[in-house]
């Protein structure tokens, strides 16, 4: 009879960060994951601790190095560009860091029907890449302004 494991693997969830103040916050909730799970800005586990627990929100790499399982978006570039040379930059796959060239300038009509629409395949691509590196797909997180830019 062949055994049957009762271990569930990974459960990973991902997150997702719009515009300025969601990439803002994502950013800020990463620096306290990796704070809380050993992980230094380039990404190398601290500890050699068998808890595999950040394995949830972070990829480990062929080269020992953990990525976020996350995807930072925004119209307007300059956010996305604090990340980009930010202290925890090397931690972050350039892949998912998603900027438009313009804003919206405070407009949902521009936002959704013109510049936004520009990035919007993009962002599906990245979205369902994102996905496919996962074994079971927990849930989503997902930060943005409720009351606008």
């Amino acid at each position: 009879k062949k055994k049957v494991s009762k271990k569930m693997g990974v459960r990973e969830v991902l997150t997702v960060s719009i515009g300025q103040c969601g990439v803002q916050m994502g950013y800020a909730v990463w620096i306290q994951y990796c704070t809380e799970h050993g992980i230094s800005p380039t990404g190398e586990k601290k500890s050699k601790s068998k808890d595999d627990g950040y394995k949830v929100f972070f990829e480990e790499t062929n080269a020992n190095q953990n990525v976020p399982r996350n995807l930072f978006i925004d119209l307007e570039p300059n956010v996305i560009d604090d990340v980009k040379n930010s202290k925890y930059a090397a931690v972050y796959d350039d892949n998912f860091l998603l900027q438009g060239k313009e804003d919206a300038a405070n407009n949902f009509a521009r936002g959704h029907y013109t510049v936004g629409k520009e990035l919007i395949n993009k962002v599906n691509d990245r979205l369902r890449k994102l996905v496919d590196k996962c074994d079971n797909v927990q849930g989503f997180i997902i930060n943005h302004a409720v009351g606008g830019g």
